[in-house]
């Protein structure tokens, strides 16, 4: 025997008053006894600190508890008996949300995750093994109701304008490069877009990169913990590439990595994106640009 959740739409907008619909499918050789079958339908968002915060902060103890957005439970099938072969059962359900909680965007982050899903049980007699089926479904935030202004920024990188550097400034090779991106306000099903030219390098390159960083925060009033890590790292050129060509920019923001930049009272999520420039002296140049991300 075995158990099918099937959802319509695995991706659902509850603002714009969609609801959570499907079927489950039961499948049996033969007549199956139960003592029930019920659909639990449940929103979470995770909160993990990162291990160089634990310890830090003992008040976050207390705020790293899960938060429940949405809990929901319906009984699909009273006890009784499945027929064998296929049988099918159509479901709904309404998203809504009690008191003032929101339904933020579903995002897999590091030390943020935001998740919806869907469990069917069907519980069955002590000498039988309960049944149980959990499937994902994806909330989308909003959109924007307010038509997105493009933010262009151009940039140039010298030694003079690094920062954080490591060695005597004098020391560093000497370069040129400049380039713009299209957006910083980027709709998050568009791809982030720019133009990068080497004007001169005294020094070979060996590769230009694209990394992707979520900036997570996690904390309470006592204080945060801020991690940012690495989502995904675009090579958009290799080797030293010639002087005054513009190479493009361009990156898509990965599904379910990624969400609309979120704040709340317990936790923040937000995005930048680093231009690397490796030369072939192993030295690391990097640019760093903040992105807001939001849906359009």
């Amino acid at each position: 025997i075995s158990i099918i959740v099937d959802l319509l739409l695995v991706t659902v907008f509850p603002s714009l008053g969609e609801v959570l619909a499907g079927v489950v499918a039961i499948v049996s050789k033969e007549a199956v006894q139960h003592q029930g079958i019920t659909l639990t339908m449940e929103g979470i968002v995770n909160l993990q600190l990162s291990s160089k915060s634990v310890g830090v902060f003992e008040a976050f103890y207390n705020s790293v508890k899960p938060i429940q957005l949405i809990t929901s439970n319906i009984e699909v099938v009273k006890q009784g008996k499945v027929p064998g072969g296929k049988t099918e059962i159509p479901f709904e359900f309404p998203l809504h949300t009690k008191g003032n909680k929101v339904l933020y965007e579903t995002y897999h982050g590091v030390f943020v995750n935001i998740q919806y899903t869907l469990r069917c049980d069907m519980k069955r007699s002590l000498l039988a093994k309960d049944l149980s089926k959990t499937c994902e479904f994806m909330v989308h935030s909003l959109p924007q109701k307010t038509k997105l202004q493009p933010t262009p920024v151009d940039f140039t990188i010298t030694p003079e304008t690094l920062q954080n550097v490591r060695e005597v400034q004098s020391l560093l090779p000497k370069f040129l490069i400049r380039g713009h991106l299209d957006a910083t306000n980027c709709v998050i099903t568009k791809p982030l877009t720019g133009e990068l030219v080497v004007e001169s390098s005294d020094v070979a390159i060996k590769s230009i990169e694209l990394q992707l960083v979520r900036v997570e925060t996690c904390g309470c009033a006592e204080g945060y913990a801020r991690d940012a890590t690495e989502i995904q790292n675009i090579q958009i050129a290799e080797g030293d590439v010639c002087h005054s060509l513009p190479i493009p920019i361009y990156m898509v923001f990965p599904r379910l990595f990624t969400c609309p930049t979120l704040e709340t009272i317990n936790f923040k999520v937000e995005f930048e994106v680093n231009v690397v420039i490796v030369l072939h002296d192993e030295h690391l140049i990097t640019e760093n640009f903040p992105l807001k991300l939001c849906r359009a």
